[in-house]
C-alpha cells in the first residue's frame, strides 16, 4: 500500500454519498466514500492509502483526463519483472508505489529521475488513520 498525509479541507454529503476533499503538500486531492467516520471534520490530518496497482504514471502528460487526484512526482527506483514493474515515487518526501506492465515502462521509456504524473481515481482513495 501507499500512504500520503493530507488535511481535510471540505465535505459533501449527498444521498449518503460523501466527497471529501484535501490538501496534500499544496496538492488538491479527492475522496468518494460511502461511509465516513464521524471524527472525519475539517482541518483534521488524515492518512490516506491506494494501492500500487491503482496508481497511473502519466509521462510528460498535458491534457484533460477524469482521474481527479494527480501528484507531480519524481521516480526513485525501477523494478522490471517479466510482467510487471515496480515504480517507486517521490511526492514531496512520501513514497508511493505503483504496479504498472513491464511493456509500458519500456514503452514509456521509464527511468530514475524521470519528472512524472501520479493519477489516483477519487474512488481508489481511503482514509486508513485520523490524528
Amino acid at each position: 500500500m501507499s500512504y500520503l498525509i493530507a488535511t481535510v479541507t471540505n465535505i459533501i454529503e449527498c444521498d449518503m454519498l460523501h466527497l471529501v476533499e484535501f490538501k496534500s503538500n499544496n496538492t488538491a486531492l479527492s475522496m468518494i466514500s460511502l461511509d465516513l467516520m464521524d471524527n472525519i471534520t475539517i482541518g483534521k490530518k488524515v492518512q490516506l492509502t491506494m494501492k500500487p496497482s491503482h496508481i497511473v504514471i502519466a509521462k510528460e502528460f498535458n491534457g484533460d483526463i477524469s482521474y481527479s487526484n494527480r501528484l507531480d512526482c519524481t521516480i526513485i527506483s525501477i523494478d522490471n519483472g517479466a510482467i510487471l514493474s515496480s515504480i517507486r515515487l517521490d511526492f514531496f518526501g512520501s513514497i508511493l508505489e505503483a504496479i504498472i506492465t513491464f511493456k509500458s515502462s519500456k514503452s514509456m521509456n521509464l527511468k530514475e529521475g524521470d519528472k512524472v504524473t501520479a493519477m489516483i481515481n477519487a474512488t481508489e482513495l481511503s482514509i486508513t488513520e485520523v490524528f
